[in-house]
């Protein structure tokens, strides 16, 4: 059947996919899994309580929660009955929550636990507008989830709710999700039905896709990334598991045996930080071995470009090594997609050659979200880009400074109520401006060079486009995060906070006393190790992009902190403004 609202894709659940899996999260330490029956009934019990509210149609309610079953209940109970969904990050900040809640006119709110009520109590008084609370974890004095699901059953109308389906067209307004960026006050991106269906739709062949796969969800559900796979995994029939938390991931791979899970690159670094670090403590022919593996990964070429004696030696690898790193996300994994920043080509091509397949994909929140990506099939993968763009979608590259601009079905209406906004990104043709750099490498394969805010220039008039240096630079296991700072000055440098944890791991083999982050931050090992790699790190730079000093730090930066988006970018200003003492002491040294 052809799905034209995001919701159609329930009618798929009641003929073609009879499963008693279709969502499932851990309760007390235990899977709990919802059937197909239970999907449908729950999302229109949801339905049916948000009507007996008293919430009628494009009324705006709020899903502030982790990843779990109920968020995908009150996301499409609310489609049913054409309310507009509002998703907040849960660590969001008091300040951003209030704004958004009273900017979109919020009158209903659905919470995950006290955390995120206690953030509502502390604004109770500025968010007038809020007339209900709604909680999936047991709270003291609101509404449960399970009381709100009874409430619907009582006030079940079903010829209301259809009436209102059939109201309800692709172009109207689906969801409003507002992007923290890295300044300023939250916009509110406008996706309506469409967008989502046209997203959904042109990636559905981009994977050998199953309804008996399964699926690791992790990255936050209201963030248009997650939320766009996931809508695509309940299209296509595949069953979607909740991790715990980004700490249970390894636990909850080794659990559920996913097909595919979709990550950021800091994750999929750690994944490889950890391969490596045990790959060090190795001794004799077993860590010969291993090194001898690492550099057969290192040369692999796509598309069966290697020599035979290349091929024998990687099944020798393959079945040496390369298949424990499988097992050890799970052992059926097909295909990891990795977006919201650059993944560094090193790793994915090291993964590519341990048949770990990552499809890197490049969008934006604006864009609903896919413009671009890797895929499976003869000739779809380059490393180090994003891979073609998705059929429907229009791109051109702006001849005077390289912006990316993206037209098509999947972009969104503009930002909510702020005009001003949305004309500063869409051009009279219809283009909508990224601010990212990028080109096409063979004419074909979307390449990202940087943030157009981000470049900057030293004072010698040359440009740093910082994202390539600083991904390079976390190469080192022993780099948690960097920036690279150096407007207007004479040269180059970075700022850098340590993996501590591999530091800790390496001054435990090398019987070095741990103290505190701090103190080790400044230890001269651990200098010696960064400058070490920043040393053979600049030789592959261009003389004006090497850099001169660094300062290692003794605080990860963090999205509670405030110096990281939700989705992981870095907040320039604030990590300057915050760090501006040791960025101000590197330059105050003389050359």
């Amino acid at each position: 059947m052809e799905i034209t609202r995001v919701f159609d894709i329930l009618e798929l659940y009641k003929t073609q996919y009879k499963k008693d899996d279709v969502l499932s999260g851990k309760e007390n330490k235990q899977w709990k899994k919802y059937s197909s029956e239970d999907l449908i009934n729950t999302v229109n019990n949801t339905s049916y309580g948000l009507l007996a509210l008293g919430l009628t149609e494009k009324d705006k309610v709020a899903i502030i929660s982790n990843n779990r079953p109920e968020w995908n209940f009150c996301d499409y109970g609310c489609q049913q009955a054409n309310i507009v969904t509002v998703p907040i990050f849960p660590t969001i900040s008091n300040t951003d929550l209030q704004f958004i809640l009273n900017h979109a006119e919020v009158k209903a709110v659905f919470i995950s636990d006290k955390s995120i009520y206690a953030k509502l109590i502390a604004i109770e008084k500025e968010i007038p507008n809020v007339k209900h609370i709604i909680s999936f974890n047991p709270i003291d004095g609101i509404m449960p989830f399970s009381d709100f699901i009874e409430l619907g059953k009582k006030h079940a109308n079903s010829e209301k709710l259809e009436a209102i389906k059939k109201s309800i067209l692709p172009s109207h307004l689906l969801t409003i999700l507002y992007t923290s960026g890295t300044t300023g006050t939250p916009k509110g991106v406008m996706i309506t039905h469409h967008n989502l269906v046209s997203n959904v739709t042109a990636c559905q062949g981009f994977a050998p896709f199953s309804s008996t796969w399964r699926a690791l969800s992790f990255l936050p559900l209201n963030h248009v990334y997650e939320r766009m796979v996931s809508t695509l995994y309940l299209y296509k029939g595949i069953s979607i598991y909740y991790a715990e938390g980004l700490e249970t991931i390894g636990d909850n791979l080794k659990e559920i045996k996913p097909q595919i899970f979709v990550s950021v690159p800091r994750l999929i670094e750690r994944v490889y930080e950890k391969i490596t670090a045990t790959g060090e403590k190795l001794t004799g022919a077993k860590r010969k071995i291993f090194d001898w593996s690492m550099r057969i990964a290192n040369t692999y070429e796509l598309n069966n470009k290697n020599s035979l004696w290349y091929k024998i030696q990687h099944k020798i690898a393959d079945k040496l090594v390369f298949s424990k790193w499988r097992e050890a996300v799970g052992g059926n994994l097909v295909c990891i997609a990795s977006g919201g920043a650059a993944l560094n080509p090193k790793l994915e091509r090291i993964f590519l050659c341990a048949n770990i397949v990552c499809l890197q994909g490049y969008g934006l929140t604006e864009t609903c979200v896919v413009v671009s990506v890797n895929r499976y099939g003869e000739d779809n993968i380059r490393i180090g880009t994003c891979g073609p763009v998705i059929d429907g979608v229009s791109v051109k590259i702006a001849e005077e400074d390289g912006e990316i601009l993206v037209k098509g079905p999947n972009l969104m209406l503009g930002y909510y109520k702020n005009p001003e906004a949305t004309a500063e990104v869409m051009d009279s043709e219809g283009w909508f401006h990224t601010g990212d750099v990028g080109t096409f490498i063979e004419g074909r394969f979307l390449k990202i060079t940087d943030r157009k805010k981000e470049i900057f220039k030293t004072s010698s008039g040359k440009y740093i486009a910082p994202l390539m240096i600083e991904n390079k630079i976390k190469e080192c296991r022993f780099v948690e995060q960097s920036m690279v700072v150096g407007e207007n000055q004479k040269f180059a440098s970075a700022i850098i906070v340590p993996s501590f944890v591999n530091f800790k791991e390496y001054c435990k083999d090398h019987h070095i006393t741990w103290t505190t982050n701090e103190e080790m931050s400044a230890h001269e090992e651990l200098k010696k190790l960064i400058n070490e790699h920043v040393k053979v790190m600049n030789k592959t730079l261009a003389p004006y992009e090497q850099l001169k000093r660094v300062a290692i730090l003794s605080k990860e930066w963090s999205i509670e902190g405030g110096e990281l988006t939700p989705k992981m970018s870095l907040k320039r200003k604030v990590i300057k403004e915050k760090n501006i003492d040791a960025i101000n002491k590197i330059f105050a040294i003389e050359d």
